[in-house]
């Protein structure tokens, strides 16, 4: 009796990223202002941040290999492989407050996180 070997895919187990209205809306809002309709937005983690972690935004143009991709409202989020494990389940939202605008992980993953919001610890 022969086995099968099958490939893993880790974008396979990925749960997608949930993207708020507003982070979507103003995501759109950058990318018109680059003037350039192919840009995605790359959301990353990387070493790093007061508390081990931090989170990371830049435009792509290209979809690599391996990544997670997320569409909302016309607008492509992208996650690479690696950062996909610490982002399953997360939620990216944009909020506007007395702080200042921003985009806010809501990372159910994250054990701690430091005040700035912007670094975390699994």
């Amino acid at each position: 009796m022969s086995e099968t070997a099958q490939s893993y895919d880790p974008t396979e187990d990925f749960q997608a990223l949930v993207v708020t209205d507003s982070a979507a809306a103003r995501v759109a809002q950058l990318i018109a202002q680059e003037e350039s309709d192919d840009l995605k937005l790359r959301v990353f983690v990387s070493g790093g941040g007061c508390s081990g972690f931090q989170y990371g935004f830049t435009f792509d143009e290209r979809i690599e290999e391996g990544d997670s991709v997320v569409e909302k409202d016309g607008v492509t989020f992208l996650v690479d492989p690696m950062s996909s494990q610490y982002l399953m389940g997360a939620e990216i939202d944009f909020v506007e407050g007395i702080e200042g605008e921003q985009f806010v992980i809501r990372n159910p993953n994250a054990t701690t996180t430091c005040g700035c919001g912007s670094s975390f610890s699994i």
